[in-house]
């Protein structure tokens, strides 16, 4: 289970980088209001050029790390829903204040496990977003795709959850090759307020973001 949990931030690292106009002016920003299998192609092609293009962020560097996930990752994402599903029945019980804190902690726990996946993007990486199924004026979809890094290497299968929101689409899970980001998490979040409740969560997530 363990190792499954790590390859699964390892990928959310790769696939979960948004927003790097900062980096490739060649590109425009990803339209949020674009059908979101283009979102999300969009995202991962401006993603995958600026990895490539970075030395710093392929090497890992944990500085600019914590800046990309700051400033350009948390705009395409929903991170106050994902943290709320992730802590299901107990994220009712949390006052304001406690839920302020979980979302922060919650934050910098998969800030720092994104770090370990920029050395894994090489120049062979590649994202295919697949055609959208569904209803066509969906507001909550699941766009999927591939990622290979090597020829003749088995693509990895990632699913995104988007919902449509007043500022366009917005991320606020990850299936990757079965695995759940909020049912994942879920399981661990229960686990821990049962031990020590909700402060003592945030105190775990806080301490393993600092490892």
């Amino acid at each position: 289970m363990k190792s499954r949990i790590y390859c699964l931030s390892r990928l959310l690292a790769l696939c979960l980088l948004f927003g790097f106009n900062h980096f490739s002016h060649a590109q425009s920003k990803p339209d949020p209001n674009a059908a979101p299998n283009d979102f999300v192609q969009q995202v991962a092609d401006q993603v995958l050029v600026a990895l490539k293009a970075d030395a710093s962020v392929r090497a890992g560097n944990t500085t600019r790390v914590n800046q990309i996930v700051d400033e350009l990752i948390l705009p395409n994402v929903n991170f106050e829903k994902t943290t709320r599903l992730a802590a299901g029945r107990y994220w009712r019980q949390a006052t304001p204040e406690q839920q302020a804190a979980l979302v922060k902690a919650f934050r910098g726990t998969l800030g720092r496990a994104y770090s370990g996946a920029f050395t894994r993007v090489d120049d062979a990486t590649n994202v295919k977003v697949l055609p959208l199924r569904g209803e066509v004026d969906a507001t909550d979809v699941v766009v999927k795709s591939q990622v290979t890094q090597r020829a003749n290497t088995q693509p990895i299968a990632l699913d995104y959850r988007l919902e449509k929101t007043s500022q366009g689409w917005k991320i606020y899970d990850l299936n990757v090759e079965n695995i759940w980001l909020i049912e994942n998490y879920r399981n661990q979040f229960a686990q821990q307020i049962s031990q020590s409740g909700i402060d003592g969560l945030i105190q775990a997530l806080n301490q393993r973001a600092q490892q």
